[in-house]
């Protein structure tokens, strides 16, 4: 028999820094034996999963929208033909909280990587700003639960990468209060204080100044996050928190062996401190076989010089039309099809390690190439 299951997810008040715990009921029907698939929309979903999905307060832990909001041309508020974020769309799939990614690329540091983390920061708050009838900036718990009562969408933010901070703990601090209620601990390349998991390891892990950035985190409450981490990093920063750790948008490596994507040892590790893995929906971390496919050098010059051509230095647009340009490599022939029930099997895959307690969701829409089923915000009613 199925079962559906929570997923609880930890948050921190920034007053004192103590936990609150949160639970995300996701409307996801699991079986113990295998994934039960349901259909997209409303109506050709079942009646107790629709009831269940639209009653559950659904967080998402890490969308990269937030690119588009510094193209100038995108509004939150109206319906997109474009990407997989807008209110519409949200409303219509039930979803409860979404967390808008600070992001810059791990080359821009010092100032320079201050300043954007800062206009994008402000670019959420102004989006929210403009739409106080349909969502409202939350930085606890109880402020997510105060957004369900109004019926309104709570927008949370987490900064991805340590390299934001510019080894700076006042930067940290400056972005605590701004309402920012994560940080990655790196992005794809190393800072100045902790190892990535996609570069070569420079310091053994945490440098002691990084183990002085989780520690800054916790009294914050910031919650620790450890996707894009090396796993001597994971194990330092968790050996160093007095509070659970997230892994914000990743995967489970013994499906996909990227190494974004988390060991089974290193998702028990993390749940027995009260950690929560967010499964992320990129293909590349969900399928090891499109994985080594998109390692074809020919076929990557050739998508990034097409995305170069449709959207020059537009971040947000090159983020959205890379996974366009993704979709019709597929459709081609040319890149194996990823759909979305190898979402489902990560997450079995979690659960069946840790309970379902400790497994929740983290995208990665508008930041990364989805599979097929999983277009846009209305799709996780599928699950």
């Amino acid at each position: 028999m199925p079962f559906f299951f929570d997923s609880v997810y930890n948050l921190f008040s920034f007053s004192g820094g103590e936990m609150l715990r949160m639970a995300l009921l996701f409307g996801a029907c699991v079986s113990v034996a295998s994934c039960v698939v349901l259909a997209v929309f409303a109506d050709s979903v079942s009646e107790k999963a629709r009831q269940l999905h639209f009653s559950s307060i659904v967080v998402d832990t890490h969308d990269d929208t937030t690119q588009r909001f510094l193209d100038g041309d995108f509004d939150l508020g109206a319906r997109s033909s474009s990407g997989s974020i807008d209110i519409p769309r949200m409303k219509e799939g039930g979803l409860g909280a979404i967390y808008f990614s600070i992001w810059i690329p791990s080359k821009i540091t010092g100032p320079e990587a201050i300043k954007h983390a800062l206009d994008q920061i402000d670019a959420v708050r102004e989006q929210v700003r403009k739409r106080p009838k349909d969502i409202v900036l939350a930085t606890t718990a109880a402020e997510v639960r105060e957004a369900r009562k109004q019926g309104k969408i709570a927008a949370l933010m987490g900064v991805e990468g340590g390299h934001m901070i510019a080894s700076d703990l006042g930067v940290l601090r400056s972005y605590a209060a701004l309402g920012v209620r994560y940080m990655t601990l790196t992005h794809s390349g190393n800072d100045e204080w902790a190892d990535s998991s996609t570069d070569t390891a420079v310091h053994n892990g945490l440098t002691d100044f990084g183990k002085a950035v989780v520690r800054e985190m916790n009294k914050l409450g910031m919650m620790v996050d450890i996707s894009h981490v090396s796993d001597k990093t994971f194990y330092d920063a968790l050996a160093v928190s007095k509070a659970p750790l997230i892994a914000s948008h990743s995967s489970c490596r013994a499906i996909c062996n990227a190494p974004r994507n988390m060991t089974d040892q290193m998702i028990k590790d993390l749940a027995a401190k009260g950690g929560v893995i967010q499964i992320n929906y990129h293909i590349g971390f969900l399928s090891e076989e499109f994985m080594n496919a998109d390692k074809d050098p020919e076929i990557t010059k050739a998508i990034a010089a097409e995305v170069e051509k449709r959207c020059g230095g537009k971040e947000g647009c090159q983020l959205i039309e890379g996974d366009r340009i993704t979709r019709e490599y597929v459709q081609q022939g040319k890149l194996p099809r990823v759909d979305y029930t190898k979402i489902i099997e990560h997450i079995d895959h979690a659960v069946k390690l840790v309970g379902a307690e400790h497994v929740g969701l983290g995208s990665d829409f508008d930041g990364a190439n989805m599979p097929f089923g999983m277009e846009d915000r209305r799709s996780p009613s599928r699950f």
